[in-house]
């Protein structure tokens, strides 16, 4: 039998607010075009609801920043400027998604949030075998995401509406071109229906 997790990934202050804190505005105003957030918050409602496990996703540093595995100049980038520290307002979740106590938060130091954390364990131990992936950027985390797990022997099903990148060309050609060759992509109405029965 399925068991299915919805992975909530990188829905933080720094991607998708257009306030002070945000780090990266044509990503937050795909973000507010797509309403993804509130579709995001009805989904994790419904999904909590089901009783589906729900794992949080987040980009944070250390001040050290020498746990981050990507080391790449966008993410070298990151310690330069002090950025997206571990408890600052930035790294949060936006509120309307944010964890329950008893929901688990995976914190990532690069693109992909089963490089360097315990999800993939997590997941299996579980005994998970689908996850639901929604998230910003589409073509950065939740691109990664469902490549890694598709090859770690799981189901995957991308739930596009409640996806967003820097525009939305970036963001079609994902859920379109290259999101398919791997993993199925639906959105929030039809997995939403497919838990209420049970699916």
């Amino acid at each position: 039998m399925s068991r299915t997790a919805l992975l909530m990934l990188d829905y933080q202050v720094a991607m998708c607010d257009s306030g002070p804190h945000g780090r990266q505005p044509a990503l937050a105003e795909q973000v507010a075009a797509r309403d993804v957030i509130a579709r995001a918050a009805k989904t994790l409602d419904a999904a909590r609801s089901a009783g589906l496990f729900v794992v949080h996703v987040r980009l944070a540093f250390d001040p050290s920043y020498e746990l981050r595995t990507n080391r790449s100049a966008r993410f070298t980038a990151y310690r330069t400027a002090a950025a997206m520290l571990l408890g600052s307002t930035e790294a949060e979740f936006v509120p309307q998604v944010s964890p329950l106590p008893s929901e688990p938060i995976v914190t990532k130091g690069g693109v992909n949030p089963f490089i360097g954390t315990p999800l993939t364990e997590m997941l299996l131990g579980n005994a998970i075998t689908r996850v639901a992936l929604g998230g910003v950027a589409t073509n950065l985390v939740v691109e990664a995401a469902a490549r890694h797990a598709v090859d770690t022997g799981l189901d995957v099903v991308v739930l596009e509406d409640l996806c967003a990148s820097f525009a939305a060309d970036m963001h079609d050609f994902a859920v379109t071109r290259t999101l398919p060759l791997f993993a199925e992509v639906s959105d929030s109405e039809r997995f939403l229906s497919s838990i209420a029965e049970g699916a």
